[in-house]
C-alpha cells in the first residue's frame, strides 16, 4: 500500500475521532430543554421559576407566591430590560408571556411569537405567521398568549389556526386549522393544557359563527373532542358523535341556532380537582334579540366541560336572551372559601359578579361590581337569574313606523362591559378578587338583519357614552376594585380617567399590579389599595402582568401597547382617549438592591 495513502487515511480517521469526541462533549455540555409535563402544569400556580399557563396556573388566579418584591421593597423596583416587538405592527398588545427554562415566549399583535432570554431580553428567535388578506377580527389584531407543553409553545392565529412551535428553534412542529377565516372565524385567546390536551375556543360572534370548545392532542394536534356551545349542535369525540349540546329548538326559534354565535373567544380555565374546564361564551347572534325569543343557550354563559368526556356537566347563564352584547366570556376562577367550599368567581360583562359552586354550578350569590346597571333591577336570590327591566331592552324594529330602527334605549354598562377581556386576579391571602372595572353606558337600538356568510351579523346600532359623574361618584371610567366575594363589598378602589383594559397580578408580597391606557404599570397594597409604585411604559398597557423567579431574584413583566376594542368601538369614550399612543414592547423589572 502506498505510504502516502496510509498517512492520509490515518489523518482522516484521527480527525473523525476528534470531531466525534468534540461533538459528544458539546452535547454533554448542552442538555436538551426539559419537557413541560402535565405535572408541571398542574403545579404551575405553586412553582416560582416558570409561568406555564395563561393565568399563572390553569385555575387562572393570577397569584404569585413570590414575596421578595413586597410593600416594603417595591420602592426599589426598576426596569432591567425592554424589548420592542418592532416593525409597523405597534398596536393592541394583550399578551401574557409564559416562561420555561429561562426563556420567555410572548406573542405580539398580528399573530407573531417571540422567544426571549428571560433574564436579559435578548431575542432568541421570532416567528411571524403569514396572515392572508380578508381576515375579519372583531376587536383589533390582538393575541393573548400561548400554552407550553412538552417541548412546544402553542398559540392561535387571527386566521383561525393553531400553531405549535419548537421551544428551542421556533420551527413549526404542527399546524391545524380551526375553521374558515372567510366565514368570520378568528382566534385570539391563549390555549390551556389539561391532561395532555390543548383546549381552545373560537372568535367571531359578530359574524354568526358556531361557538365551541375543541380539545387536541397537545403533542400532535390531532382532534380528540369538540363541544359546541350553541344548543342543537352535535359534539364529537375521537371522530364519532358525542351527543347534542342541549335540546334542538328548546331555547332557540327556527333555524337561528345554526348561526348562533356564543363564541368562546377569551379561552378558559381548568381545575384539576374537579376535572372540569370552564369556558365563557359570547353573545347570541344576531344582536337583535327580537328575532330570537328564548334563553338562547348556551350563549352568555359559563359552561363546565368534563375534559375526559367532552360533555357539558353544568352551565350558568348570566344574560338569557341577551339584547345588549353582554358576552359571558369572562374568566371563571376557582378558589377555596374560608369555610372550605370549592367555589368559582366571575365578573361578568353585564355588571354582576357571580359566585358559583365549582363542582355543580349552583348559584351561591351575586352582586353588582359596577355602580350603574340599568338593564336589570337585580338577581333572583335562589337562581341568580336577572330581573329584567323591560323598558331597557332595545325595541323591535318590526314594530317601528318605518320598520328600520327599533326604539333606542340608554343602557349601562355599555356592551364593552363592566369588565371585558382583561383578566382579574384572586389572592388566597386576602380572600379578595381584584377586578379591573369600567363605568360607562351606551345608546343602543335594533335594526333588521339577515345572515350572510362572512358578513357582520349584528342587527343593532350603538354609541358608547360616558356616565354622569354624580351617578358613579366621580369623573372617571376605569376603577381597580378589591371585591370580597363573601359579602359583595367593594373593599377599596383606585379610580382611573381612561377605561382599564389590562389584566391584574397579585402576589404573596401583598401587592396588586395592573396597567393603565395612560401607560402606567401600577402597584398597590393588596389590603388597603394604597398606590405604592408606578412606571411609565411609553404606551397603554392592555395586557396582564406576570411574576417569576430566576437566579434568586423576583421579576415582574408586562407587555405594553395600546389597542384592542376601545379605540375601535369606544364611541364618545374613544374620542376622549384618542391622544393615547400605540406601541409594542415587553418590559421586565426587578429590585435593584438585594431587597433586604
Amino acid at each position: 500500500m502506498n505510504h502516502k495513502f496510509q498517512e492520509v487515511d490515518l489523518m482522516k480517521r484521527t480527525l473523525t475521532s476528534v470531531l466525534v469526541a468534540s461533538a459528544m462533549i458539546t452535547l454533554a455540555a448542552a442538555p436538551a430543554t426539559a419537557a413541560v409535563t402535565d405535572k408541571d402544569i398542574e403545579n404551575d400556580a405553586k412553582s416560582t421559576g416558570d409561568v406555564l399557563s395563561w393565568g399563572l396556573g390553569t385555575q387562572g388566579q393570577r397569584y404569585s407566591p413570590l414575596a421578595k418584591v413586597n410593600t416594603k421593597t417595591i420602592k426599589d423596583l426598576v426596569p432591567v430590560w425592554s424589548f420592542s416587538f418592532g416593525g409597523e405592527k405597534q398596536r393592541g398588545q394583550e399578551s401574557q408571556p409564559v416562561i420555561h427554562n429561562g426563556k420567555m415566549f410572548v406573542t405580539g399583535s398580528y399573530s407573531r411569537m417571540f422567544a426571549l432570554d428571560a433574564k436579559s431580553g435578548k431575542k432568541l428567535w421570532q416567528y411571524e405567521h403569514r396572515l392572508p388578506d380578508g381576515i375579519m377580527p372583531c376587536c383589533d389584531v390582538v393575541n393573548r398568549g400561548a400554552a407550553l407543553y412538552d417541548n412546544l409553545v402553542i398559540f392561535a392565529t387571527l386566521d383561525a389556526q393553531l400553531v405549535a412551535l419548537d421551544q428551542d428553534t421556533g420551527k413549526v412542529v404542527w399546524k391545524e386549522k380551526i375553521d374558515e377565516y372567510s366565514a368570520g372565524y378568528s382566534a385570539t385567546a391563549a390555549p390551556i393544557i389539561a391532561k395532555g390536551m390543548v383546549l381552545t375556543g373560537v372568535s367571531g360572534g359578530e359574524f354568526g359563527v358556531l361557538g365551541r370548545v375543541e380539545a387536541r392532542d397537545a403533542k400532535t394536534g390531532k382532534m380528540i373532542w369538540v363541544r359546541p356551545t350553541v344548543e342543537g349542535h352535535m359534539g364529537t369525540k375521537d371522530g364519532k358523535d358525542n351527543g347534542i349540546s342541549g335540546t334542538t329548538n328548546a331555547t332557540w326559534p327556527g333555524d337561528l341556532w345554526k348561526t348562533g354565535g356564543a363564541a368562546t373567544w377569551l379561552g378558559g380555565t381548568y381545575d384539576p380537582e374537579t376535572g372540569l374546564a370552564y369556558f365563557g361564551t359570547g353573545n347570541p347572534a344576531p344582536w337583535n334579540s327580537a328575532l330570537r325569543p328564548g334563553d338562547n343557550l348556551y350563549s352568555c354563559s359559563t359552561v363546565a366541560i368534563d375534559v375526559t368526556t367532552g360533555k357539558i356537566v353544568w352551565h350558568f347563564q348570566g344574560t338569557p336572551n341577551d339584547g345588549w352584547d353582554y358576552d359571558g366570556v369572562n374568566e371563571f376562577i376557582t378558589y377555596k372559601s374560608k369555610d372550605g367550599k370549592h367555589l368559582g368567581g366571575k365578573a361578568d360583562r353585564n355588571g354582576f359578579f357571580y359566585v358559583l359552586d365549582a363542582k355543580t354550578g349552583k348559584f351561591q350569590r351575586g352582586f353588582p361590581f359596577v355602580k350603574k346597571i340599568t338593564w336589570a333591577t337585580g338577581l333572583d336570590a335562589e337562581t341568580g337569574r336577572p330581573k329584567f327591566d323591560p323598558a331597557n331592552r332595545p325595541g323591535d324594529p318590526a314594530k317601528s313606523a318605518d320598520g328600520k330602527k327599533g326604539t333606542s334605549v340608554f343602557s349601562a354598562p355599555s356592551f364593552l362591559g363592566g369588565k371585558n377581556q382583561m383578566p382579574m386576579a384572586y389572592s388566597p391571602d386576602t380572600g379578595y378578587f381584584y377586578v379591573p372595572a369600567n363605568e360607562w353606558g351606551m345608546e343602543i337600538w335594533n335594526e333588521p338583519v339577515s345572515y350572510k356568510k362572512g358578513a357582520a351579523y349584528l342587527g343593532a346600532g350603538f354609541t358608547i357614552k360616558t356616565l354622569d359623574p354624580k351617578e358613579i361618584g366621580g369623573d372617571y371610567i376605569g376603577a381597580m376594585r378589591a371585591i370580597d366575594p363573601a359579602t359583595g363589598k367593594i373593599v377599596w378602589e383606585v379610580k382611573n380617567n381612561a377605561p382599564l383594559w389590562g389584566g391584574v397580578l397579585t402576589t404573596k408580597g401583598g401587592l396588586v399590579f395592573w396597567g393603565t391606557p395612560e401607560g402606567f404599570l401600577k402597584a398597590a397594597d393588596a389590603k388597603t389599595g394604597k398606590e405604592v409604585w408606578s412606571f411609565q411604559t411609553g404606551s397603554g398597557v392592555v395586557a396582564p402582568p406576570i411574576s417569576w423567579e430566576q437566579d434568586g431574584e423576583q421579576y415582574i413583566g408586562v407587555a405594553s401597547g395600546w389597542g384592542g376594542a376601545v379605540p375601535l368601538w369606544g364611541g364618545d369614550v374613544a374620542k376622549k382617549v384618542n391622544y393615547l399612543n400605540q406601541g409594542g414592547s415587553m418590559w421586565v423589572f426587578k429590585l435593584h438592591k438585594s431587597g433586604k
